[in-house]
This record gives C-alpha cells, structure tokens and sequence, in this order.
C-alpha cells in the first residue's frame, strides 16, 4: 500500500487507541466484520438515560484505518445520539469524497482514502458497527 496512504495524522490516530478496550456492564455490544479485508470491530457503548452515549469502547482486529478511525470515532462519539452518529457518519462519507462539503476533526485526517477505493470500508467499518449498536 501507498505510503501516501499511511500519513501522520492517520498513524497519530491509530496510535492514540482513544476508546480501546472493553466496558464493564455496557448497555450494548456490537460486533461487525469486513469479510473483504478480514478488519473486525467489537463495539460496547453505555447510553445514558435520552439515548445519548456516555461510554464507548472498542475492540479492533484489523488494518490501522480501522484502528484510527475507531479511535477518531471513541474522540468524538460520546455525548451523541443516533441523530449525532449519522451526522458523523456524514462528516467521514465527506472526507472519504463520498459526499460533497467539507469535514471535520477527526474525520478529515482520512481525506488520503479517497483516493483508494477499496480501503474506504475501513474507515467507515467502525461507524457502520456504531450506527448498528444505536438502532
């Protein structure tokens, strides 16, 4: 893979392991497979009484995009609900050139996927499991 690809912000993320680990009584756990690229995702969250989350962790076996991308997501999800996932959502879809406008921290550190479409489900890998554990 390019080296391009592989760019600071992106190893930094990776590296943080925000979020890493697993929650003790969470109100939900998901797990959710890429069976393209083997990338594996295990998602607790804690919500609080509106639905919100309080709490997330993460467990991740896979590429170091799908590790920084469920470190970017741990960075920013808490606080949010469904309505505020989607939203991030969005915000990654934009980074990734998938939607048009401009991104966010973290997600805008991914704008270097773009242009490697089969890695793109990587990024988005972590979000999908989140999306699946609020519905």
């Amino acid at each position: 893979m390019s080296d391009q690809l592989y760019q600071e912000r992106i190893v930094a993320l990776a590296k943080a392991k925000t979020g890493a680990g697993k929650l003790e009584n969470p109100t939900r756990t998901v797990r959710r497979d890429n069976p393209l690229c083997g990338d594996r995702v295990i998602l607790d969250i804690r919500l609080d009484g509106q639905g919100r989350i309080a709490e997330l962790g993460h467990q991740v076996r896979g590429c170091l995009l799908c590790q920084a991308s469920a470190s970017a997501l741990s960075a920013v999800a808490v606080g949010r609900d469904a309505a505020g996932v989607a939203e991030l959502r969005h915000d990654a879809e934009r980074a990734l050139g998938r939607e048009p406008g401009d991104t966010h921290e973290p997600f805008d550190a991914f704008a270097p996927v773009a242009s490697h479409k089969s890695r793109q489900e990587c990024v988005l890998l972590p979000l999908e499991a989140l999306k699946d554990a609020l519905s």
